[in-house]
């Protein structure tokens, strides 16, 4: 066992600590910096150190009234990305770097600099809002009869997935959306506030990844209408309804691939990536069904992203339309060899959605470090698998487990306690704060295999840290009942409307924790501060108006960790649910846990 960390009684910044000092924050304007400093902590001056057109400037922090905790300084937005840190004077004249990965002796890089970028603002709607991912073939079957095309194989809605393998795709259950609006009231219940369909599109698959056209929803699913009924029917509950859209590539079988092979002079060759016309094309990782776009081509921006008559718009520009997208592995779209187009990609779409004057959301694939991608002004956020899923899997993952979770090098390898706090901290680092709330964190996807195979019996460790930590909790249909699945195409399991097939206490939980999110706003936008941490044990604080909620996390049975009554603040933290008391016994708090469990204490502002 590690000596326990208490990063909790270091100087403190997140970016819920940036306060605007003009109603809109543009160029010209400031923004006030807050560094939260503990009342013990030998703090003698500092500086916050920004970067004006390329160049340092340190601006002097101003010491906080007595009483207070909180040294801060106005900083001029001079550029659209602030990049910033500071540096902190103790009183024996030493001095410590405070960046996005915590305080150092040693001296840092910018890369790991706090950023705040004027552009970084997702739509209000969002708020927090549970995220409910549904595979339309497999949510739930409205029962109309529709001819399968050639590539389809139908299957009863109890048959077993096929685990893997070329007949994966060609499986057919029947959901469809009409199925999806009849049990909206399922989504209701946990508390789900925007629904993330994967694709609708006409395809050779029941992925829909390999689209034939995006021009018309898929009649398997019920076609145009029923996409309209579900849309209106979800608004009604006060849930918004966001698509999948790959601008990566198409299939082979999408109308511009098939008039781009026929007449290799033709407008459409020029969408796609061609190095030996007809047969040699670029493809997604080799996989010779999903041909890539080519983004140079004006006129493929202009149909697919660029301006009110691309597909972008024409699905979201009604008020009954979609409410914003995912965009399938985003961080390929656009690059290419020595192209590289990914970043005016991804602000034309975001010019295109505000000018629908709708509020639209953007979210962005991607599997690993997406900081460098994400500067404010394109996609709202992300997808948190290198940041969230893949650090909490490796700290539950149990010894001798090599769990499987993108097919990814390096493998998942346990991690103690450090080592998660450290991975989340340097990779979500210079991630405007906006961005994070905004990004989707999840156990599992429709690419992955099920939570509960990925977990195991820590699971609700996993669905607790889903919750709890900063950005959209994001759950695959099926998961909150307990649904299985050891690899990504068995995960696909038609969803158990039988109450009786499904986990009462996975239900429950899944539940509990979204309701506990509802009623703390903390949870929902609040900062981040890791207070204690050991081999076996987090203990974080969720701050802001309202009040803070602490959040314990343990993967497994461990001694009772000893803390300083100091760490965790003035003023009275009450249980939340089945939490026990924390009673001070001499300056000293005591937290233990018999399990896999989770905690959660509220102390009101």
């Amino acid at each position: 066992m590690t000596d326990i960390l208490l990063p909790g009684l270091e100087p403190h910044h997140d970016g819920s600590m940036v306060v605007a000092c003009a109603e809109v924050v543009s160029l010209g304007t400031d923004v006030r910096l807050e560094v939260e400093v503990p009342p013990e902590y030998p703090l003698r001056r500092g500086w916050v150190r920004t970067v004006v057109d390329g160049e340092p400037r340190f601006l002097e922090l101003q010491a906080p009234d007595h009483g207070a905790s909180r040294w801060a300084a106005n900083v001029p937005v001079a550029n659209p990305l602030v990049r910033y840190r500071f540096l902190l004077e103790l009183e024996d004249h030493s001095t410590r770097w405070l960046n996005a990965t915590g305080s150092h002796r040693h001296d840092v890089n910018d890369r790991n600099d706090h950023l705040w970028a004027v552009a970084a603002r997702s739509p209000a709607w969002l708020d927090g809002q549970l995220v409910y991912q549904v595979f339309p073939d497999r949510f739930a079957a409205s029962g109309q009869e529709r001819a399968l095309p050639d590539w389809a194989r139908a299957s009863d809605w109890d048959e077993p997935v096929v685990g893997d393998g070329d007949a994966a795709p060609s499986q057919v259950y029947g959901g469809d959306l009409d199925g999806i609006t009849a049990h909206l009231d399922h989504l209701v219940e946990l508390g789900v506030g925007v629904l993330y369909l994967t694709p609708v599109w006409p395809a050779r698959s029941s992925h829909r990844y390999d689209a034939t056209t995006f021009d018309r929803v898929d009649p398997l699913l019920g076609g145009d209408e029923a996409l309209r009924r579900l849309v209106i029917a979800a608004h009604e509950r006060r849930i918004r309804v966001i698509g999948d859209l790959t601008l990566n590539h198409s299939g082979v079988g999408h109308d511009w691939f098939r008039r781009a092979v026929r007449d290799r002079d033709g407008e459409e060759a020029a969408f796609y990536l061609f190095d030996d016309h007809p047969d040699g094309y670029d493809c997604w990782l080799g996989v010779r069904s999903l041909p890539r776009f080519d983004h140079r081509s004006a006129e493929l921006r202009r149909r697919l992203y660029d301006g009110p008559g691309s597909i972008v718009a024409r699905w979201t520009a009604d008020p009954t339309g979609l409410d914003g997208w995912r965009i399938d592995v985003a961080n390929m779209a656009g690059r290419h060899a020595d192209v590289d187009a990914n970043h005016d990609l991804a602000r034309t779409v975001r010019r295109t959605l505000e000018g629908t004057g709708r509020e639209l959301l953007l979210l962005a694939e991607h599997a690993h470090d997406a900081a460098p991608d994400l500067p404010g002004d394109g996609w709202h956020g992300t997808m948190a698998y290198a940041w969230f899923t893949r650090p909490l899997l490796s700290w539950l993952a149990a010894d001798g487990e090599d769990p499987d979770l993108l097919g990814e090098l390096p493998p998942v390898r346990p991690m103690v306690g450090a080592d998660l706090v450290a991975s989340i901290r340097h990779l979500s680092a210079g991630l405007p704060w906006p961005m994070r709330l905004a990004s989707l964190n999840l156990l599992g996807s429709h690419d992955t295999p099920r939570a509960r195979d990925l977990y195991g019996d820590a699971w609700p460790v996993a669905a607790a840290a889903l919750f709890t930590l900063p950005g959209l909790p994001m759950v695959f249909a099926g998961d909150e009942v307990g649904v299985t699945g050891a690899t990504a195409d068995a995960a696909r399991q038609p969803f158990p409307w039988d109450p009786d097939a499904w986990d009462a206490r996975t239900f429950d939980t899944y539940r509990r924790l979204s309701d506990l999110r509802r009623q703390y706003p903390a949870l929902r936008h609040g900062g981040l501060r890791w207070l204690a941490v050991h081999d076996d044990m987090v203990l974080f604080s969720r701050t802001g108006a309202g009040g803070d909620v602490l959040v314990q996390l343990s993967r497994a049975a461990h001694p009772p960790v000893g803390l300083p009554t100091q760490l965790l603040g003035a003023g009275g933290l009450h249980p939340i649910d089945d939490a026990p008391p924390l009673v001070d016994e001499g300056g000293c708090i005591r937290l233990a846990a018999d399990g896999p469990s989770f905690h959660l204490w509220h102390r009101a502002s």
